[in-house]
């Protein structure tokens, strides 16, 4: 079992990354409120991660802090809610947003979210609430991810050639359709935004 890695960050596409750890290079995906929290490419970065095996793929999730990995954890253990999905749902919110969205019985916020039928939203709703509170128990508060910690991150990412394009691949990635992920990109394109830039804008947008 993996449970954390710590080396170079040899390559960052959303929502993927490269890291070399004792000269081996893992490939793990990260939600997009874990990928704003890291470093630049060539720097150490440290991922917690949960390692899933299937019949025809081992797969790394990561994460910036042990908490949001819980959370993820308790969200793939609703029915309907994959590792994949799981990370669609901790990138297009925060921790938070989605803490409140249960406290409040708010299902339509998870409906925005592709992947996220009606059903489902109520399903994580009903199942999420007594997790969280177990959740709240066991932390010290940090499964919250403030708009605050995201923004000292901003700057740190390396600009690709591309960003439009890089952005909507990025959106594509964590479930949203072509046309979605493109019309939210351009919806918030502005000239020298790197492409983390617009695909946080652009899934605040969707929100």
């Amino acid at each position: 079992m993996i449970g954390r890695i710590r080396g170079i960050l040899i390559e960052k596409q959303p929502p993927d990354i490269v890291i070399e750890a004792g000269g081996v290079g893992y490939e793990v995906q990260l939600p997009m409120t874990s990928f704003y929290q890291l470093p630049e490419a060539g720097q150490e970065a440290t991922v917690y991660i949960h390692f899933v095996v299937r019949e025809d793929a081992q797969l790394l999730f990561g994460f910036a802090d042990k908490s949001e990995r819980a959370l993820f954890r308790e969200l793939i253990k609703v029915n309907g809610v994959g590792p994949k999905l799981g990370l669609t749902i901790l990138s297009g919110m925060s921790a938070a947003q989605f803490i409140q969205c249960v406290s409040a019985d708010d299902y339509m916020a998870l409906v925005k979210l592709p992947g996220v039928g009606k059903k489902t939203a109520e399903r994580l709703v009903i199942e999420m609430r007594d997790r969280l509170k177990k959740l709240s128990e066991q932390n010290d508060g940090t499964t919250a991810i403030h708009q605050a910690d995201l923004a000292k991150h901003e700057s740190t990412f390396v600009v690709p050639n591309d960003v439009k394009g890089d952005a909507v691949s990025a959106l594509e990635a964590l479930g949203y359709k072509p046309a979605q992920a493109a019309k939210a990109v351009n919806s918030v394109y502005v000239e020298g935004a790197s492409s983390e830039d617009l695909i946080r804008d652009a899934l605040r947008s969707m929100v």
